[in-house]
């Protein structure tokens, strides 16, 4: 296979793991009161990590047949990284690692990895094809410390000299993986071995590059010194050596091996406040690699590494707080001005949005999250509150028999709370995840009807701990820009807590914003220009939300409110147009104007849909089945409107 028909940029075969983070930074292990999940494993890392500098990356490893293998698949995938040969494994479970961040020096870490499922890889997993279809294999040297894995990894080596393709190992030397410390001693970096060395030294000659830090080249050559020991290396391969060298950058040898360090190709790190080394050699290796297999200068190429080591070492986490390409351009520009990337909110936004994992072009939205309307319905009908969540249920019955007439998959979603609708949230979360046809899920945290805003369940950080990620947090705010101002700034003070909140917790927000009903509500140009001054005055306070709701414009309206969000928050994902019991008609015309607008990616409408088949239900005038139907009927009619809107 030439070059030119290489569809992959890495092959990353060796260790693939799920990483339990501890949230409580500065505690022991032992005081770990909970954990974050994320994708880890250094192999894991480095494809996660290229495939977010915009490499086409693949994984070669296996993986349990259980939850745990299921998340670091859909993890790999939804970057796009290739996973067809992400075996799974019957046999063992996926490989775990517990660890923490006690302190600048002390990052406890527990590797659970008997008989794991990365470590059963076999040469007979290893397809010349695949390997030949890469431009590069990267190796981790986990896998040269087991017979087995051992093999495995000089079948891909030799599939890959064979075809042309390059060859990286990064050392990450981990002794307790190669059995030289207690099963519970994680964190020890460096433990001298001849019997590693001289494994290592059998290998080192099958590699185009080889990346390590001075202690990794230690082990790798057999001293202390790190000169002596990349001489040593250097006998016994002509491949490129990248040291790394902490806050001092790392340097490069190409040919001999000088005097001096830094007589290599020098490049200096950028320095910054650390909160977490672990992971930052795999962000190093990603970026390394994104400007090696670009053919890039070293100069570019180690720039790119350091950086992304930098970046990562001020974060919680490795694989989610690798950067994207987009974001460490960003970085690489005004990085001596950045001590703290982790405090820098043009980078925190940047990170945030350039690393979701969906987006969305289109949007048909059946809103049911009204909680104050269905406890008025019920008392105007007699009803008692307790049919208020089954009927959601049965709203939540008639959108998916609607997705699925109508193949709507991937297009729609639903507005449900939390205080009538638990069941229906607790049914929808996880759907269409694995075939990437996931449901859009917003749920709201507002107190109905509250001027100033108010949250319905009290602190959003309480809130937010227990929500499912892929919840939307909406936050309903009936603001006018010429507000009194004490009014406005306790609003505003409550808008950005719900959206600080939303950033560390990892949630999308969508801000609704509806012109109070004790000031005018204009239409027209007039309406327009309010809405567009209260976007204004939010995006100047530094709140950029993932979504807007906003009622219907004028065209003009639309396109003003378009280019406001494109200068403001060009990754903002739209706008999703609301209902207030309008009128099918009203809603339609509002639909046109909308047309144009690329911003405009949908509605989210209830009561036009739902509202008067449910006072029907609930007066005993329509069975389940009759409100299922007309419910359908209202919210297709709405679909076809909205699809047809252009013509």
């Amino acid at each position: 296979m030439s070059s030119g028909e290489k569809q992959l940029d890495v092959i990353c075969m060796g260790r693939v793991a799920v990483d339990l983070y501890g949230q409580q930074i500065g505690a022991r292990l032992e005081d770990m009161g909970s954990f974050n999940k994320y994708l880890g494993g250094s192999s894991g890392n480095v494809a996660y990590g290229t495939a977010r500098q915009g490499l086409k990356s693949g994984m070669l490893a296996r993986v349990g047949d259980e939850h745990m293998g299921r998340f670091l698949r859909e993890e790999l995938n939804r970057l796009g990284v290739d996973t067809q040969y992400l075996i799974t494994d019957k046999e063992r479970l996926t490989a775990l690692v517990i660890l923490g961040i006690k302190d600048e020096d002390t990052f406890p870490l527990i590797f659970y990895r008997d008989n794991c499922a990365d470590m059963a890889i076999t040469p007979d997993d290893v397809k010349e094809e695949y390997i030949a279809s890469a431009r590069c294999l990267a190796i981790t040297g986990t896998h040269l410390s087991n017979p087995q894995t051992r093999e495995a990894v000089l079948t891909a080596l030799r599939y890959a000299r064979k075809h042309g393709v390059r060859t990286a190992l990064d050392v990450d030397y981990r002794p307790v993986l190669w059995g030289l410390t207690s099963l519970g001693d994680g964190e020890t970096r460096y433990i001298e071995s001849q019997q590693v060395t001289a494994q290592l030294k059998e290998v080192l000659g099958l590699f185009d590059l080889i990346v390590g830090t001075e202690e990794e080249f230690h082990i790798a050559g057999g001293s202390t010194d790190t000169l002596e020991a990349l001489s040593a290396v250097r006998e016994v391969t002509n491949a490129e050596l990248v040291c790394k060298r902490g806050p001092l950058g790392c340097s490069v040898f190409s040919n001999e091996i000088p005097d001096d360090l830094d007589k290599g190709v020098t490049v200096q790190g950028v320095r910054v406040d650390v909160l977490n080394v672990l992971g930052a050699g795999d962000a190093f290796m990603s970026g390394l690699l994104r400007g090696y297999l670009n053919n890039e200068p070293w100069e570019q190429s180690c720039a790119y590494a350091n950086a992304c080591g930098a970046l990562v070492v001020s974060r919680h986490g490795c694989a989610p707080a690798m950067p994207s390409k987009e974001e460490l351009d960003d970085y690489l520009t005004r990085a001596e001005s950045v001590p703290r990337p982790d405090k820098d909110e043009h980078l925190n936004h940047l990170h945030r949005v350039t690393t979701r994992d969906h987006s969305w072009n289109e949007l048909c939205i059946l809103a049911f999250d009204h909680r104050g309307q269905f406890v008025d319905m019920a008392k105007e009908a007699g009803a008692d509150l307790s049919v208020v969540p089954y009927m959601k249920k049965i709203f939540w019955q008639a959108a998916q028999e609607v997705v699925a007439e109508t193949g709507l998959e991937g297009q729609a979603g639903i507005l449900c709370d939390g205080t009538f609708g638990q069941a229906v949230l607790n049914d929808i979360t996880g759907k269409g995840q694995e075939t990437d046809q996931r449901w859009w899920i917003g749920r709201p945290i507002e107190l109905p009807g509250s001027r100033p805003l108010r949250l319905e369940h009290g602190n959003i950080g309480s809130q937010l701990i227990d929500w499912p990620l892929e919840h939307i947090v909406k936050c309903l705010v009936f603001y006018h820009p010429d507000d009194e101002r004490g009014l406005q700034a306790d609003q505003e003070a409550l808008i950005r807590e719900v959206y600080e909140a939303s950033c560390k917790s990892g949630h999308e927000l969508l801000l609704e914003i509806i012109l109070p009903s004790d000031k005018p509500r204009p239409n027209g140009a007039e309406g327009d220009d309010l809405y567009l001054r209260a976007l204004t005055r939010i995006y100047n306070l530094g709140i950029k939300p993932d979504w807007w709701k906003l009622p219907p414009l004028t065209a003009d309206g639309w396109n003003k409110v378009s280019s406001l969000i494109d200068a403001r928050d060009a990754h903002c994902h739209g706008i999703v147009m609301l209902g207030l019991d309008a009128p099918a008609e009203v809603l339609e015309a509002g639909f046109r104007q909308a047309a144009a607008s690329e911003k405009v990616k949908g509605f989210a409408v209830g009561r036009t849909i739902f509202g008067e088949p449910s006072r029907r239900w609930l007066r005993g005038e329509l069975d389940d089945s009759a409100l299922v139907s007309e419910i359908k009927n209202n919210y297709l009619s709405l679909i076809q409107m909205w699809q047809r809107r252009k013509g």
